[in-house]
C-alpha cells in the first residue's frame, strides 16, 4: 500500500479518480493499492517564540535578537485533526511508502515534508511531479516517480525562505515595537523593504510641482507638425505666428522597418501584470483564479517561473492550439501555421514549463466557468496564440520641416504585417478592454526631402509636466511575497 499526500482535498479527488481510489474514508481515499490523503496548506508550522524560553514570552529589548539555536515546528490548531489523520496512515502497517503529491514547487515540498518529519515517519519517500490535472499528465507522473531525496535542496530552499522570514519579522517586529512606544509595528522580510518604496514614491508624487510648457504647431495637409518644449507663451506664439501662411520646407525624413517579435508564453508574473492591466484583477485573484482553473484540469500549474515549453511538447502545444480555436478563441483561425519552435526550450524551463490551456477545454462546459477564471483562461489561450503567431512589422517614419527659422518634427508609423497583434486585436474586441483607446500614430503621406508645403496654419499648445506613476501590484510567483513593483502602464 502506497499514501499520496496531496496539497489540497480537490487534487486528492483527482488523483484518486484516476488511479482508483475510489474508497471515501475519514480523511483519505482507498482503493487499488493507495491511500490518497491530502493537507490543507500548512498544516505544520514554526513554534512562536514562546515555545523556545521563558524569556522570549516577553517582548523586551534585552530579550532580542531571538535566534534559536534548535528550530521547533508545532501543528496548527485549526488543522490538528488532518495532522492526526497523516500522522495515522504514515504510521501504518500496510504502508509501505509515502507519495509526495503536494504542488510541485518549493512551498508545496516545505508542505509535505514538514508534515512526514512532525509525524516522525522513516518510510521511503517518492515525488510526483506534475505540471496538470490532465488524466494524462497524472498517470504519466505516476509512471515517473522519483526519489524524494532528488527534491531535498528544494525542501532546504524552502526551509531558508521560511526560517528567514521568521528571523526578520518576528525580532524586527518586536525590536519597532518596543522602541516606538508598545503599538505592534509589523516588520517582513519583503513586506517592509516594498513598503519603503511604496513611500518613497508616494512622497514624489506628493512633492510634485507640476511644470508648464508650450509647443508651436504648423498644419498642412494632414500633417501636425511641432517643435521642442518652449517654457515661454509669448516665445511660443511668436514662433507660430511667424509662420503662419508662411510656406514650410521638408528638412529630412527617416524612414526605418521594424519588427516585433511575438511575446513570450505566460509565467505566472507576466500573466498577474497582463490580468491587473487589461481587467483590474490584483495578483492575488489571478493566482486564485488560475490555481483554480489548475484544479479544473483547464491550465498547466500556475506557480512557474517559465515562458517556455519543453522540446518534447511540440505535439501537445498543436494539439492545444487546435483546441482553443475550437473552444476559447474568438474569431475565424487565421491561415498562418503557428511557429511552435520559438516557444520552446527545455533549457529555459526550471521546475514546471509556461502556463498553458490544457486539452480539458474540448470536453469542457466553458459557458459555466466562472467570469473571472474564463478571463485568465481566455489570456493564456490567446497568449499560446500570439506566442506562436506572425511577427508584426511596420515601418515608422519621422520628419523634420522648416518654418521662417524654426524647425518642426512629426512622426508617423504604418503597418506593414499586422501578424501576432490580430490575435491581440480580437482578444481587446471581445473584452473590449481598456487598451482599445491607446492613441495610434497616424500614417503619413507620401514626404521627401525639399518639399515645400505653401500657406501652412498654425497653433499653440499648453502641456503640463508628469508626476511619477504609482506603482501596481506584482507578488511572486513562488512563495506569495511582493516584488519590487512595477510602474503603472509599464509593458
Amino acid at each position: 500500500m502506497q499514501l499520496v499526500v496531496t496539497e489540497k482535498p480537490g487534487v486528492a479527488q483527482a488523483i484518486s479518480r484516476v488511479i482508483g481510489a475510489g474508497e471515501r474514508k475519514d480523511g483519505y481515499m482507498e482503493g487499488n493499492n493507495y491511500i490518497v490523503s491530502w493537507c490543507i496548506g500548512h498544516l505544520v508550522e514554526l513554534a512562536q517564540p514562546d515555545a523556545y524560553s521563558d524569556t522570549w514570552k516577553k517582548w523586551s529589548y534585552e530579550s532580542l535578537p531571538m535566534i534559536p539555536e534548535e528550530w521547533q515546528t508545532e501543528v496548527k490548531s485549526g488543522t490538528a485533526a488532518q495532522y492526526k489523520v497523516l500522522k495515522g496512515l504514515m504510521h501504518r502497517e500496510d504502508v509501505t511508502a509515502v507519495i509526495c503529491g503536494t504542488d510541485a514547487g518549493r512551498e508545496g515540498e516545505l508542505i509535505f515534508r514538514l508534515v512526514y518529519e512532525m509525524a516522525g515517519c522513516d518510510k521511503p519517500m517518492k515525488r510526483l511531479w506534475i505540471s496538470s490535472m490532465e488524466e494524462s499528465a497524472i498517470r504519466e507522473g505516476f509512471e515517473n516517480l522519483r526519489p524524494g531525496s532528488d527534491y531535498d535542496n528544494l525542501y532546504h530552499s524552502a526551509l531558508c525562505r521560511q526560517r528567514a522570514d521568521w528571523l526578520v519579522g518576528l525580532n524586527g517586529t518586536r525590536l519597532f515595537t518596543v522602541l516606538y512606544g508598545g503599538k505592534v509595528l509589523k516588520v517582513g522580510r519583503v513586506q517592509t523593504p516594498t513598503l519603503a518604496m511604496l513611500v518613497e514614491r508616494e512622497e514624489k508624487i506628493r512633492n510634485f510641482k507640476k511644470e508648464q510648457y508650450y509647443m508651436a504647431h504648423i498644419l498642412m495637409d494632414g500633417i501636425d507638425a511641432a517643435t521642442e518644449r518652449v517654457d515661454d507663451k509669448a516665445q511660443a506664439e511668436a514662433i507660430a505666428a511667424a509662420c503662419e501662411s508662411k510656406a514650410a520646407t521638408v528638412l529630412s525624413v527617416i524612414k526605418e522597418k521594424k519588427t516585433v517579435q511575438p511575446p513570450k508564453l505566460y509565467d505566472l508574473t507576466t500573466l498577474q501584470r497582463d490580468a491587473n492591466r487589461l481587467f483590474g484583477f490584483t495578483a492575488k485573484q489571478t493566482l486564485e483564479y488560475t490555481q483554480s482553473l489548475y484544479e479544473k484540469k483547464l491550465v498547466t500549474y500556475p506557480r512557474t517561473d517559465s515562458q517556455y515549453l519543453s522540446d518534447d511538447m511540440e505535439d501537445t502545444a498543436r494539439a492545444v492550439i487546435g483546441a482553443v480555436y475550437k473552444a476559447v478563441l474568438f474569431e475565424e483561425q487565421t491561415g498562418a501555421e503557428p511557429d511552435i519552435k520559438r516557444v520552446m526550450d527545455s533549457k529555459k524551463v526550471t521546475d514546471h514549463h509556461a502556463i498553458i490551456p490544457t486539452m480539458e477545454i474540448t470536453v469542457t462546459d466553458l459557458s459555466a466557468v466562472p467570469e473571472g477564471e474564463m478571463k485568465i483562461l481566455s489570456l493564456a489561450a490567446n497568449r499560446l496564440l500570439c506566442a506562436t503567431g506572425e511577427k508584426h512589422e511596420y515601418e515608422t517614419v519621422k520628419a523634420e520641416f522648416g518654418c521662417n527659422g524654426a524647425v518642426f518634427t512629426v512622426s508617423g508609423k504604418s503597418i506593414t504585417r499586422n501578424g501576432w497583434k490580430d490575435f491581440e486585436a480580437a482578444f481587446r474586441r471581445s473584452y473590449k478592454t481598456s487598451e482599445d483607446k491607446e492613441k495610434e500614430e497616424k500614417k503619413l503621406p507620401e514626404l521627401s526631402e525639399g518639399m515645400v508645403f505653401e500657406g501652412v496654419q498654425t497653433k499653440v499648445t499648453e502641456h503640463f509636466t508628469q508626476p511619477p506613476k504609482h506603482f501596481t501590484e506584482v507578488i511572486c510567483c513562488q512563495c506569495g511575497a511582493w516584488k519590487a513593483p512595477r510602474k503603472k502602464g509599464a509593458g
